[in-house]
């Protein structure tokens, strides 16, 4: 059961459009079933990293100019899923500094070096570095009835060096209106 709910969402990750994924890269968009309700919120992390700790304290902070009261137990649960991958083949290497995944710690499994480098394995021309992603899912709902109440998806191109700064203005922009639905402009910095 569990290998055919695997193949059935490694499919659903191949086989569905983009727009069911997620906006596109640079793109946000809420989808407010209902705004968000002045009660209070607990912000819960998917992971626990630097980065989005960091970030977690700005949603916190932008909830509670709302006029939300904020904190680790609440009537709705606001799930805060931070991804950043870095691939940009750049000195700092996967999630660099301070801001590395969890699974980049001492006592991880060690990344295979045995492929070394794969750029320009194809021709003898290396391309250009892909840029690193610094993506946001934010999932307000209802601990009493588990009912969804708000999305907002947002992702940016940015550097490890800007990556906080990517992710407070894409915050920024996801709270600038946040109880209408919308797609649009994530708001990356340059």
């Amino acid at each position: 059961m569990r290998i055919a709910a695997a193949v059935l969402g490694l499919w659903a990750l191949h086989c569905l459009p983009a727009a069911a994924q997620g906006p596109a890269v640079g793109q946000l968009e809420i989808k407010a079933y209902q705004p968000i309700p002045k009660t209070k919120v607990a912000v819960q992390l998917t992971s626990d990293t630097s980065l989005s700790r960091n970030l977690r304290r700005e949603v916190m902070i932008r909830l509670a100019k709302r006029g939300n009261e904020v904190g680790f137990h609440g009537g709705n649960v606001m799930r805060m899923d931070v991804s950043y991958f870095d691939l940009s083949g750049g000195s700092g290497g996967t999630g660099s500094g301070d801001f590395a995944p969890s699974y980049d710690s001492p006592d991880s499994n060690p990344k295979p070096q045995i492929l070394g480098d794969l750029r320009g394995l194809r021709d003898n021309s290396a391309p250009a570095p892909a840029a690193s992603t610094l993506r946001i899912v934010l999932t307000l709902y209802s601990v009493d009835t588990g009912k969804v109440l708000w999305v907002a998806s947002t992702s940016c191109l940015t550097e490890a060096t800007m990556v906080l700064r990517a992710g407070e203005a894409m915050i920024d922009n996801i709270f600038d209106n946040a109880d209408k639905n919308r797609v649009g402009d994530a708001g990356c910095p340059l």
